[in-house]
């Protein structure tokens, strides 16, 4: 994505929520289906407008079971060397009291950076009442991540990205050291520069994460 215009919130991205009441077997199995469909044209949809910092199970090969509770994360700005993005689907364990009307999974976008720099860090999730609230990277020095990969269904900033090649298939992905599965459309650049982002993620990985300044604390409000 060698230039972008701003990237809005893709409220599209997360699976619709039926009627109350409609909790029949086949029909769950149907929005699985749909939603594994769905994952072929994700990023397609984000096209020049959509970004992530973070990753899916599959893309390092690590398998983990999400929790189903999404966090938000902030930062005044995002640059990072080595740039991918391509849909995936995440999941719960079996019965998670999360998985709500989902089939227990949720449809993302995986987004893969090499090398990324954060300024002012900022990370939140809902337990109910209160929030976790994980700061850092505010002071001179930033926060620093390698092989860093996020799963998102919502992404919001000022993006622009250098030599980028939109369309590739997943499994060609050569900038991050990630490659996604077969068939599903992709995208990828050599580099990425992101102003006021904000996402709402499900699952982030990193190889190296480097928090300077961390603070943890409990809060009325979120990022």
């Amino acid at each position: 994505m060698a230039s972008s215009p701003d990237v809005n919130s893709s409220a599209d991205l997360t699976p619709e929520n039926p009627e109350s009441g409609s909790s029949s077997e086949p029909a769950r199995h149907g929005r699985v289906r749909a939603r594994r469909a769905a994952v072929m044209a994700v990023p397609a949809v984000l096209g020049l407008a959509g970004l992530g910092i973070l990753t899916a199970q599959g893309a390092l090969g690590v398998s983990f079971s999400i929790s189903g509770m999404p966090f938000t994360v902030t930062a005044k700005s995002l640059d990072g060397t080595g740039f991918e993005q391509f849909g995936a689907l995440d999941s719960m364990i079996d019965n998670s009291p999360n998985a709500g009307d989902t089939g227990g999974q949720v449809l993302v976008v995986t987004s893969a950076i090499k090398s990324a720099t954060l300024d002012s860090l900022c990370q939140s999730v809902d337990l109910g009442g209160t929030n976790l609230l994980i700061k850092a990277g505010a002071g001179s020095s930033k926060v620093q991540a390698t092989d860093l990969t996020t799963d998102s269904t919502q992404l919001t900033g000022d993006a622009s990205f250098n030599n980028i090649e939109i369309g590739n298939d997943a499994s060609t992905l050569t900038k991050a050291g990630v490659k996604g599965p077969e068939g599903v459309f992709s995208q990828q650049a050599d580099t990425v520069h992101i102003d006021n982002l904000r996402q709402t993620n499900y699952a982030t990985t990193a190889g190296v994460f480097k928090l300077p300044g961390l603070k943890l604390s409990f809060s009325d409000s979120g990022c």
